[in-house]
């Protein structure tokens, strides 16, 4: 089989699309991969800076969608059906092995790559929202970096669970991708955007922040917060880790809460299904993703080097059904230049 395997510890440039071993289905269930979602551990992992470290080579890719190809007895899942799966590594391939545990029926509303473009990201934020900040229809939310992948998760299933939201985003023209996914109101991160929320909110504030950002719009995120509100920290894609002055916390009885999912899932295990359920039935009420940017199989190294750059809005998958030729890619690194537009697009198709 074909896969994307990481060489050395260098980010996407690392990532060589070759030839991969048979992954051993012993005990376990033998998927075709059909999609692979794309998430920012993904990259963190390639450089070697996530909590999980493994040593190259190996192959990465956390998130599938595909089709059962074998089960072994008693095992929940049949040959023909459509799954999708969660697991540390090895999605970035034609092939995949995954215990019973990793894989849940994908939903009937969804195709392949919106069925893997709706996995840890969404997952991340439903447990954010509901568990750690304890939404409630009728709350107003106020999502930062509402463009990448876990803010546009938490824009949508925010919305669907009845709130209110607000975006505030740094990138220019992402307005009606924002609205698209069911955001209120969409604020500028300039200067006085604070104060913009304070208006939108008849000086009221928001009941909760979801920041994956941190960096310097965390002292102004704890400032919208209305008396009793929640800031919960799902990660520092801006690359400074803040502090929080607890006299503020006291003073206006206000909650910085961490929403760890995966480090959550050490310790509560059952959690997983019970989440996974919870979304399908917000799926089946009508929660959909935005169309993922869609990068064929063999330029995932593009598709990852975009992530980092931050060209994506929204989520990225790599799908194993779009062809590329021989003279476009070969085991050796793909770069930025074999990208044309015939081959990358945001289009849903």
């Amino acid at each position: 089989m074909r896969a994307l395997i990481l060489t050395e510890l260098a980010g996407p440039r690392a990532l060589r699309f070759t030839d991969a071993d048979e992954p051993d289905p012993a005990g376990r269930v033998l998927v075709e991969v059909r999609a692979a979602g794309l998430i920012y551990p993904d990259l963190l992992m390639s450089y070697g800076r996530y909590q999980l470290k493994i040593p190259p080579p190996f192959v990465p890719g956390s998130e599938i969608a595909g089709v059962v190809l074998s089960a072994p007895e008693g095992s929940r899942f049949a040959p023909g059906q459509d799954v999708v799966g969660v697991s540390g590594t090895g999605g970035f391939a034609e092939r995949v092995a995954l215990e019973d545990s990793q894989l849940f029926p994908m939903s009937k509303h969804l195709d392949h790559a919106e069925a893997a473009s709706m996995l840890v990201n969404h997952q991340t934020v439903h447990f954010a929202l509901v568990r750690r900040a304890g939404l409630r229809r009728g709350d107003t939310v106020l999502v930062l970096g509402p463009a990448g992948g876990v803010g546009s998760a938490a824009v949508a299933v925010a919305k669907a669970l009845g709130a209110r939201v607000i975006a505030v985003v740094h990138r220019a023209g992402a307005e009606d991708f924002l609205r698209g996914l069911g955001a209120d109101e969409v604020v500028a991160l300039a200067d006085g955007w604070a104060a913009q929320v304070r208006e939108l909110t008849a000086g009221a504030g928001v009941d909760i922040v979801v920041d994956p950002v941190g960096g310097d719009a965390f002292d102004d995120a704890v400032r919208v917060l209305a008396p009793e509100g929640r800031l919960v920290v799902l990660g520092f894609a801006g690359g400074a880790i803040p502090q929080a002055k607890v006299n503020r916390l006291l003073m206006r009885n206000i909650s910085v809460v961490g929403a760890g999912w995966g480090e959550f899932l050490r310790t509560h295990p059952t959690a997983l299904a019970e989440t996974v359920a919870a979304l399908d039935g917000l799926v089946d009420r009508g929660l959909r993703p935005p169309a993922p940017a869609r990068y064929p199989l063999a330029l995932g190294a593009v598709a990852m080097a975009d992530l980092e750059s931050g060209q994506i809005l929204g989520k990225a998958v790599l799908v194993t059904d779009e062809l590329v030729t021989d003279e476009l890619v070969t085991d050796e690194l793909v770069t930025d230049e074999l990208v044309t537009d015939e081959l990358v697009t945001d289009d849903d198709g």
